[in-house]
């Protein structure tokens, strides 16, 4: 497994802080691997580590609740300095109380879970910002290439766009078990745990509501369009429904959404949002007889690069014309536009007029992956390999 240093060097200031380190992301995209890579490090000067992972049925047995886990570490830990590494801490009852007193005990806390809801509620209230939070996300394509050749393998472009990042996917040796593989984790992460996790009733509504979203990745969308459509085969559906939903599949990391900023009012439309996935399989295991979407996979891929380089994302809107995104990080602004190919001179025309209602001194980009330079004088292209396997804009 490949060194993830991206997040490891984020991590690596607080090593020794008392504030709770804590790891999030959604399931099976290495948060596991990066945990034990820190504590691989902390190692090599500390002898006094204590691991524990919350999906080991023979923890969960012994250890059921907070004092269970704080009576473990007091009998097991030397009198020096402890790391404490708990992964995937949210399954343990009270698990909040636990780490807010280890880490008073000369203890440096490092925890692992797969729901945002570590970061809100009454966890952070106790806390009282003694935390500290690092977001996890499957392989970008850098990441994935470097793996592919540890282990003798190499990955496209197409190939990511179809199949994504998860990084045990290519640990798969033939696409038959590629598909098996994605599928049980879908069924698992999206479907299982979270109807297990919030007690859903109404499965079939739910299922059609999250296959829906997850095959229409990287448009924009209102609650209201999004029930219209769930309501033409689930008459029990309701807006609250809808909503509550949507923030199961956020709160699980499953889907991210962005609001759309318009240039007339000032101001982010709160009503419209556009949806991406967490990983653009999601959406090509939903697909039939090989129609990939690869145009809204391709720019659910920028998506998650951007995010993945910290940048802060809009959709832009002026007088109704659309720009993918307002892209703004360390206080510079650049409008990005995203299309597989503009080698069309409607697909050419669409694209590059979007961004004529921009001022001369704005930042444009358009990201294809066209092999052609279609850069103009005040617009940049840049080709979709260039852009994954460079660090910056």
């Amino acid at each position: 497994m490949i060194i993830r240093e991206h997040y490891i060097n984020q991590v690596r200031p607080f090593y020794e802080s008392d504030l709770v380190k804590i790891i999030t992301g959604i399931r099976r995209c290495g948060k596991s691997v990066i945990l034990s890579q820190i504590m691989d490090e902390i190692r090599d000067k500390h002898e006094n580590v204590i691991f524990l992972n919350f999906e080991d049925k023979l923890t969960t047995s012994t250890i059921r609740n907070s004092m269970d886990l704080i009576n473990y570490v007091k009998e097991n830990r030397k009198p020096e300095k402890l790391y404490l590494f708990l992964d995937e801490v949210q399954e343990l009852d009270g698990w909040q109380d636990a780490c807010k007193t280890l880490r008073l005990y000369d203890t440096s806390v490092f925890i692992t879970g797969s729901n945002s809801k570590l970061l809100s509620g009454e966890f952070t209230k106790e806390l009282s910002g003694r935390f500290v939070s690092f977001r996890v996300r499957p392989f970008v394509y850098r990441e994935l290439v470097e793996y592919a050749s540890q282990l003798g393998k190499e990955v496209s472009i197409s190939d990511y766009i179809i199949w994504g990042g998860f990084p045990g996917r290519l640990e798969m040796p033939d696409e038959t078990a590629l598909r098996r593989y994605l599928t049980d984790l879908d069924n698992t992460i999206v479907i299982n745990d979270l109807i297990r996790r919030y007690r859903i009733k109404k499965t079939s509504l739910f299922v059609a509501l999250v296959n829906y979203v997850l095959r229409s990745n990287s448009r924009i969308f209102s609650v209201k369009s999004i029930h219209d459509y769930i309501r033409q085969e689930h008459d029990s559906c309701s807006v609250n429904t809808v909503m509550k939903y949507l923030s199961y599949l956020e709160e699980a990391y499953i889907i991210e959404s962005i609001r759309q900023y318009s240039a007339k009012t000032k101001r982010e439309l709160s009503f419209y949002m556009k949806i991406y996935d967490e990983d653009v399989a999601f959406n090509s295991i939903r697909c039939d007889r090989n129609r990939y979407d690869l145009t809204h996979n391709f720019e659910n891929i920028v998506f998650n690069e951007l995010l993945y380089r910290d940048c802060k994302l809009q959709v832009f809107n002026k007088n109704g014309r659309e720009i993918d995104f307002l892209c703004e990080k360390a206080g510079k602004k650049y409008y990005i536009q995203v299309a597989y190919s503009v080698a069309d001179d409607k697909a050419y025309e669409r694209e590059f007029s979007a961004f004529n209602q921009l001022d001369q001194i704005d930042r444009k980009i358009i990201i294809t992956n066209d092999d052609v330079d279609y850069s103009t004088s005040n617009v940049q292209h840049i080709k979709m390999r260039d852009f994954l396997l460079s660090e910056d804009l």
